[in-house]
């Protein structure tokens, strides 16, 4: 090794606390330093001149499962030519014990030349990684557990997700891919307790526990009680790490409670008549007001989410869709000739097509999607679009759905047809929601005034043309010039 500036550097390499091993192109090792011999285990003449496959050890990914040979970082440099950066990779030794190391590797030397070599530092993780094998304990318990990053807890981005278990994703809806990396806000909804935010906040940056009861929502936008319990974790050093949330559903519960409460004041009735009236009173309105809020989200004919319901849902796609930078359609759908029903069939076969529309909208949907019965005969949904040429797609389907509905009233088959407006939103529009779906009504009356049983799109791409996607022939299209 040469001097630097007067340093030595093989000296440098000797009494580093990073493991260093320098490979030749061929795989073999040359030199690894006191550190990388301490962590593994063994001594230099044990690894000299020995390539990947000449190793006593196996290589396992996070999840402890063995890697091919050729995904083992020094081969990955030596395929890809580039550098691995922060792979955690377990090693299983002769022992058959678990070594975890955090590993960079990257190509030295010009391409081609005969002393090209491929170098790989690491550090020892395993008491980090140890703080995770408690997830086979917890993965079926029936509580709801999340870990999640101390380093970044401030609004928006953080605290970062980074374990949920199964609990989780049944109460919630959410697969763990979905959440990890995300923050528990997305969880949270306009209903829930901004003060009991802050205080979980304030809990968060001193680092100490708390015990709260929130309001969240699931992936579907329905709400729900859960009692948490959120403690600091600390590595070995005594520094927090990362923030561990135990959590119950308490729904069911406060419900009973409730209820309890009510028979109690029933009892203390003999002590007092005035007393008695005002419990039963303030109960009366308590009960009055957990039925509207049950009810507030939810058509009460038809069983899917109303206009409330909807625009919140809204709100969430748009937010979504933002970050992923999609474009969103939102769409107004209308029963055509809905009074002419009414008046041949009897409000009962309104109430059945509006039903039967209603049901097959909630199957068509996504969950992510949002889709409401937006007044009387109109039901409005936003959906994400990933390609342009999707939507074409989405509304042929649609039509046909329709088309195909055939409810049944006293004996006899009841059509429908419907018309439709959609309008397509780029990133950079759809926060105006309001505006889009004044566009799509737009869409929508031009459906009506070219003969109904159609579906206009009005895109954004050209100002001065709409496609028109005809409900009889889906595959015909044609333009529609603004006026």
């Amino acid at each position: 090794m040469t001097d630097f500036y007067g340093l030595n550097l093989k000296n440098l390499l000797e009494k580093a606390h990073v493991g260093v091993v320098v490979h030749r192109w061929d795989t073999s090792i040359v030199y690894a330093n006191p550190t990388a011999l301490k962590l593994l285990g063994l001594s230099f003449e044990e690894i000299s001149n020995k390539v990947t496959s000449d190793l006593t050890w196996d290589f396992v990914d996070y999840a402890g499962n063995k890697l091919l040979e050729e995904n083992y970082p020094v081969n990955k440099v030596k395929l890809t030519q580039k550098s691995v950066t922060n792979e955690i990779i377990g090693i299983v030794n002769k022992d058959n014990k678990a070594l975890w190391f955090m590993i960079n590797a990257y190509p030295e030397g010009e391409v081609g030349s005969d002393t090209r070599s491929i170098i790989i530092t690491f550090n020892d993780i395993s008491d980090f990684k140890q703080l995770y094998f408690f997830s086979d304990i917890v993965e079926n318990t029936q509580d709801i557990v999340i870990v999640c990053e101390a380093d970044n807890i401030q609004y928006p981005t953080g605290p970062k997700i980074v374990y949920v278990n199964k609990a989780f994703e049944t109460l919630t809806g959410y697969a763990k891919e979905e959440v990890l990396g995300e923050t528990p806000r997305i969880l949270q909804g306009d209903l829930t307790d901004k003060a009991a935010m802050s205080r979980i906040n304030v809990a968060l940056s001193n680092h100490v526990a708390i015990t709260e009861t929130l309001l969240n929502y699931d992936i579907k936008g329905r709400p729900y009680w859960i009692e948490m319990n959120i403690i600091p974790l600390k590595n070995k050093f005594g520094e927090v790490t990362h923030f561990g949330a135990i959590e119950r559903d308490v729904s069911e519960r406060k419900f009973h409670l409730e209820q309890l409460q009510f028979r109690n004041q029933e009892l203390k009735s003999l002590k007092s008549e005035l007393e008695q009236l005002v419990c039963d009173r303030t109960l009366e309105l308590q009960k009055a007001n957990e039925k509207l809020e049950k009810i507030a989200f939810f058509d009460p004919l038809t069983n899917i989410p109303n206009r409330r319901f909807f625009i919140d849902q809204v709100h969430r796609l748009i937010k979504s869709c933002n970050r992923r930078k999609v474009s969103i359609a939102f769409g107004l759908i209308d029963i055509d000739d809905f009074k002419l029903v009414n008046d041949t069939h009897g409000h009962d076969a309104g109430d059945l097509i509006l039903v039967e529309l209603a049901n097959y909208l909630e199957k068509f949907c996504r969950v992510d999607e949002a889709f409401c019965r937006y007044g009387g005969e109109e039901f409005a949904f936003a959906v994400a679009i990933e390609n342009e040429s999707d939507l074409d797609s989405l509304t042929s389907r649609l039509i046909e759905g329709i088309r195909g509905l055939k409810p049944t009233l006293g004996g006899h088959d009841l059509s429908i047809t419907a018309s439709a407006g959609f309008k397509l939103c780029k990133p950079s529009d759809y926060l105006d929601f309001e505006k889009a779906m004044k566009q799509a009504d737009i869409a929508l009356y031009h459906s009506k005034q070219n003969g109904k049983n159609r579906v206009t799109i009005e895109s954004e791409i050209d100002d001065d043309c709409c496609n028109i996607i005809n409900l009889v022939k889906p595959d015909k299209i044609t333009s529609l010039h603004k006026d």
